[in-house]
């Protein structure tokens, strides 16, 4: 059994997903092994009151990065855009930051 908190890593903040709020689609960091109803069903629980109409997944490929003469890369993520209903109420956490 998995956790909600192991479902959901952390919000995601950046300009197009504060753009994204007005048609009321929120972003997160997941856990790369999450599916998609346990990403709907973990957001509902962590946020009393939403309701998910979709959830669309991404998964981020790894960044080769440069320091001097070494190479390597970034982590590989996978990136979750989650749509609410018309009725269902809004993320408060992101309230505050547009």
């Amino acid at each position: 059994m998995k956790f909600i908190q192991d479902i959901i890593k952390k919000p995601l903040i950046t300009e197009k997903s504060m753009d994204m709020i007005s048609e009321r689609k929120y972003c997160f960091e997941v856990a790369k092994n999450a599916t998609k109803p346990e990403i709907a069903k973990a957001v509902e629980a962590m946020f009393e009151g939403t309701k998910v109409a979709s959830v669309n997944t991404i998964n981020m490929k790894a960044k080769t990065k440069r320091v001097r003469y070494q190479a390597g890369k970034t982590a590989a993520w996978k990136k979750a855009i989650v749509t609410l209903t018309e009725d269902s109420k809004t993320i408060e956490f992101f309230e505050g930051m547009n």
